[in-house]
């Protein structure tokens, strides 16, 4: 019997575990995946979004309480518990030295990260060098791992757990954090939530998953059989445009592809369809994976010429290079007179005015539609480079309504003993949309609280056991 029991192994599931421990509870952590493959999609993470009102180690300038909740409520578009939101950016600002007595060491960002230097702080060596410092104090403050340990069954009593249950083995608790993932690794539930669309395709057919095989949706579906509270959109997603030749699983960031916003983006039939200079990438990356979903075929094609080549993050793969536009078309199995139509028109509605990468610059288009309304500039240089691109789906946020003590509901009332924490309830504060970094502030705030929580609902009931045999 241990007083905390934490399925999961990414950074909301280390954070709760890590947190309980500190609070004198004896924890379990119960990963799914194999030891060189722990930590779930936050290895594959760079930084954390945080709040900070004046320049602090890392991070320069300020960034207050309400520039962050702005920048959120413009990305969710208002689907988003203020509640909660506010609670994780304040939480944002407090966690960074109690993430470096775990051994999480920060440093100043690399070029090509998004101008992120105000708002992010990265992670020395990666989401990798964070989740094996996290594992190893884990270790040193005796907390129990299993590895190859999916949990695939809860004993739950009227709201409260008993025990989790791997295969045939049961693992009793006074408490329990569930820090396990969303469901973007199950190609049927992906297939059920976004259905066949009007060309009769299954549009998640066609879905690349960014981060971990290992994230099922298993618990979540215990928690739904057991009628737990929802929340949230299942097509909705933390969906990147990454590149169409990126392995099933575990690209990672390295497959994303960065320079939308300096050029156009096409669809198999070489047309525009969205506002490439819409925002900051920051803001917008994460929506060009749902923005191509609904795309034919699920594919679009990312256009640069040579003005743009160093201006943005390399990706892994070598785009597709031609030195004249219509070559570059028929390397890409576009129709050439069709793209020559999108690329003239582009270019000839190009107004500009003093191209800057690093503001919302007077670089724009008019009378086309869709508009591209900063960073325009005709496409006219070359070489020519070409990326298609498929959506990498990250994680889910569809999940498990929770409050701001992590607590997890059945009909309204929370369980006694039952909390949750990162992407199985991140859905409470993304509804829609991303912001970079947002995710490890969710994570890192939730399953702090979800740790101190728990350990204190297990010595809760230990002492009532105690009494009630006394």
């Amino acid at each position: 019997m241990w007083d905390v029991i934490v399925v999961g192994g990414g950074n909301a599931a280390l954070c709760s575990a890590l947190m309980a421990r500190e609070a004198g509870a004896s924890v379990l952590i119960l990963e799914a995946s194999p030891k060189e493959w722990r930590g779930g999609n936050s290895q594959h993470t760079r930084n954390l979004r945080c709040m900070h009102d004046g320049p602090q180690d890392v991070l320069v300038d300020s960034y207050p309480e309400e520039e962050y909740w702005q920048d959120l409520l413009k990305v969710t578009g208002g689907i988003t518990n203020e509640k909660l939101a506010r609670m994780v950016i304040r939480e944002s600002s407090s966690c960074r030295d109690w993430m470096r007595k775990h051994g999480v060491r920060f440093q100043a960002p690399l070029s090509g990260t998004l101008h992120v230097a105000r708002t992010n702080a990265f992670f020395m060596g990666g989401g990798k060098a964070l989740i094996n410092a996290y594992y190893h104090s884990a270790e040193k403050l005796g907390i129990d791992i299993l590895y190859d340990s999916p949990v695939d069954d809860l004993e739950i009593k009227d709201g409260k757990f008993i025990a989790a249950k791997v295969g045939d083995k049961r693992y009793p608790g006074n408490a329990c954090v569930l820090g396990c993932g969303g469901f973007e690794s199950d190609r049927e539930w992906l297939r059920e939530a976004w259905g066949q669309n009007e060309r009769g395709e299954w549009p998640a057919d066609n879905f690349l998953i960014r981060g971990t095989r290992y994230n099922m949706g298993v618990v979540l579906k215990v928690m739904m059989r057991a009628g737990a509270d929802t929340m949230g959109d299942p097509t909705q997603a933390h969906c990147v445009a990454i590149d169409a030749r990126s392995p099933l699983y575990d690209g990672g960031i390295c497959t994303r592809i960065d320079c939308v916003s300096l050029g156009i983006v096409v669809n198999r039939e070489a047309k525009r369809f969205y506002d490439e200079g819409e925002d900051f990438w920051p803001k917008r990356y994460a929506l060009w994976g749902r923005l191509v979903a609904l795309q034919p075929g699920q594919i679009a094609y990312s256009i640069i010429d040579a003005k743009s080549v160093g201006r943005f993050m390399p990706p892994v793969f070598t785009g597709v290079q031609a030195d004249t536009l219509p070559e570059l078309a028929a390397k890409l199995e576009l129709d050439v007179d069709t793209f020559m139509e999108t690329v003239n028109a582009f270019n000839a509605s190009c107004r500009q005015g003093t191209f800057d990468h690093n503001i919302q610059d007077d670089c724009y288009t008019e009378g086309i539609t869709p508009a591209k309304t900063h960073w325009a500039r005709p496409i006219d240089t070359g070489p020519f480079f070409g990326y298609a691109v498929r959506p990498g789906v990250t994680f889910t946020y569809f999940g498990l309504a929770t409050d701001e003590k992590a607590s997890i509901f059945f009909d309204g009332k929370a369980s006694p003993n039952m909390y949750a924490a990162g992407e199985i309830n991140a859905g409470n504060v993304l509804g829609k949309g991303y912001t970079a970094g947002v995710g490890m502030s969710i994570g890192t705030a939730f399953g702090r609280i979800a740790g101190t929580q728990a350990a204190a609902a297990a010595k809760k009931i230990k002492e009532g056991a105690q009494h009630a045999t006394a």
